[in-house]
């Protein structure tokens, strides 16, 4: 069931949970379950707009994500305007692209690391494009083609965390049974970088936690 945006945060919470546990558990507990929501909904005096609902879909759009049986992917539409936008000429722009991307971080491996050229020109009068800047411009447009999927977390299963750390940051993957749920990472500052490789590991199991 996909719930409309017109509705109540909460509601749309219910509804999504409904359909990220269903696709297991068959058409029947689907029903049940989606009775259970409607009833609360109707107590609570909450509604939902009928032409933006849609019932047995296969997917569900929900705060710029695509969720599915195959598991959770980005809007098309947005990365559609990340693909399109062009190069940054002053730091409005760039925190508008920054914020953006950024909504997607734990889709992109590394996101810390590969936009720290751009964050950099966001500090007080530091805003001068270069090469680096386009190539980390240009890298994190093609981190997000083609749109990638992450599994949903399957509490009944063991979660694995690998964590990385390099000369300039340091990168957390968690992940179950192989299929990474979500990426994290930072780019470390001077006085980090300046750290033994030990320390950096230590830096990132840290960060993880």
């Amino acid at each position: 069931m996909v719930l409309g945006q017109d509705t109540t945060k909460s509601g749309c919470m219910m509804m999504a949970f409904i359909r990220l546990h269903s696709d297991t558990r068959g058409w029947e507990s689907h029903i049940d379950h989606l009775r259970q929501v409607l009833l609360i909904l109707r107590d609570q005096q909450l509604y939902a707009k009928k032409s933006k609902c849609n019932f047995g879909g296969s997917s569900v759009e929900y705060l710029g994500h695509i969720i599915s049986n195959k598991g959770e992917s980005t809007d098309p539409k947005k990365i559609a305007a990340i693909k399109e936008w062009p190069v940054p000429t002053d730091v409005k722009q760039l925190r508008d692209f920054l914020g953006l991307t950024g909504y997607y971080r734990r889709f992109i491996k590394s996101y810390g690391m590969i936009a720290k050229p751009l964050t950099d020109l966001l500090k007080k009068d530091a805003f001068k494009w270069s090469d680096q800047a386009t190539a980390a411009f240009e890298h994190l447009k093609e981190a997000l083609m083609p749109p990638p999927v992450l599994s949903l977390p399957d509490m009944s299963k063991v979660f694995t965390v690998e964590t990385d750390a390099s000369g300039k940051g340091i990168g957390v993957v968690l992940m179950q049974e192989g299929h990474p749920i979500a990426f994290i990472s930072k780019a470390l500052s001077s006085r980090q970088q300046a750290l033994s490789i030990y320390e950096r590991e230590l830096l990132a199991i840290i960060f993880a936690i």
